[in-house]
């Protein structure tokens, strides 16, 4: 598959009801997840695990892209064969998420700013020579008291717009991520509000920056209840106010939103997304790219033992399709089963 231009990769992506697989957990994350079902984590562990989920049917017309932890991008398959080729062999994109994690943005504060521009020119040379064709920044935002600032938002979605330059300089299509967190008691007009600053900034710099937003992904998360808010939003609530936050602030030639789950359980996150298509057709492509909502079904049925692997990956095959349904418009509760 020849896709060099910018804009064809990610249009690519989310072609067709394709989505995003986000395999790029760190590895301390990854480690809490095997925890969860008592497998040691180390780098052959680990290479199994994502090997699995790679290899599985369902990742044929269903996932346009991956987007890896650096580790998995250098490790070679069981057979020998790179995972980046056995991605590509699948008909999917490899990517990467390229920043390095989250430090508070002053002392004894809740709120964050991500890290990983000093030399992040010189390690995406080396990722587009191995075979990545796009990239992810994480930007996290939270919702509390007083919280979030401006400061932090405008600093957070500089360092993301920095992050795109760079990125395409380096010939890949960069996947923006500015996350307002679930976490917490908030109502849905709280994470509007929030949702719809962060939204702003981010295409603000973005076009200050002169970054080719043809030639980007936007992945934000949905416009939810917070997890511990005791009136949570119904589906449908949730698709039309993530929808007008959307039309209000991403400009028309973005080529595709892949959402976050977030936290979101498997099929909350598929009916959320399939209600947003179900509104009608946009713009851009109403995509998703997660990682727990696609994964922890597969992850649960594994349980580290070779004689799983199928059923696991029938379990992965199963989530990526339903997805791709959703990012249609076709999902419904009664194919679930």
């Amino acid at each position: 598959m020849s896709v060099n231009d910018l804009n064809k990769i990610a249009e690519y992506i989310v072609s067709n009801g394709k989505g995003i697989l986000a395999a790029d957990e760190s590895t301390g994350t990854i480690k809490k997840r095997f925890d969860s079902i008592d497998i040691e984590s180390t780098e052959q562990s680990r290479r199994t695990y994502r090997e699995m989920l790679f290899q599985a049917d369902g990742m044929k017309d269903n996932i346009g892209g991956v987007i890896l932890f650096e580790e998995t991008l250098k490790q070679n398959a069981e057979n020998g064969t790179s995972l980046v080729q056995v991605i590509s062999n699948q008909g999917a994109l490899p990517g990467i998420k390229v920043d390095k994690g989250l430090t508070p943005i002053s002392e004894g504060s809740k709120e964050t700013i991500t890290n990983g521009l000093d030399d992040l020119d010189q390690r995406c040379k080396e990722y587009y020579q191995i075979g990545a064709k796009f990239t992810k920044w994480r930007a996290v935002i939270n919702i509390g008291n007083g919280i979030p600032t401006d400061d932090c938002i405008d600093e957070n979605m500089l360092r993301l717009a920095n992050y795109a330059k760079i990125v395409q300089a380096n010939k890949m299509v960069p996947i923006v991520e500015p996350e307002v967190l679930m976490d917490g008691s908030h109502s849905i007009d709280e994470c509007y509000d929030a949702t719809s600053r962060v939204l702003k900034s981010l295409f603000k710099h973005l076009k200050d920056m002169n970054v080719d937003i043809k030639g980007t992904i936007l992945k934000p998360n949905m416009v939810i209840s917070g997890a511990s808010c005791p009136n949570q939003a119904e589906i449908q609530e949730v698709a039309e106010k993530t929808v007008r936050c959307l039309l209000e602030n991403v400009p028309k030639e973005l080529p595709g939103i892949a959402f976050l789950s977030g936290g979101q359980s498997d099929i909350n996150a598929t009916a959320h997304l399939d209600a947003m298509n179900k509104i009608g057709e946009f713009s851009w492509k109403l995509s998703f790219s997660y990682g727990r909502a696609l994964q922890q079904a597969a992850l649960k049925v594994w349980m580290g033992k070779k004689e799983n692997i199928a059923s696991a990956q029938s379990a992965f095959s199963h989530r990526a399709l339903m997805n791709k349904k959703a990012a249609l418009g076709n999902w419904n509760k009664d194919i679930e089963n």
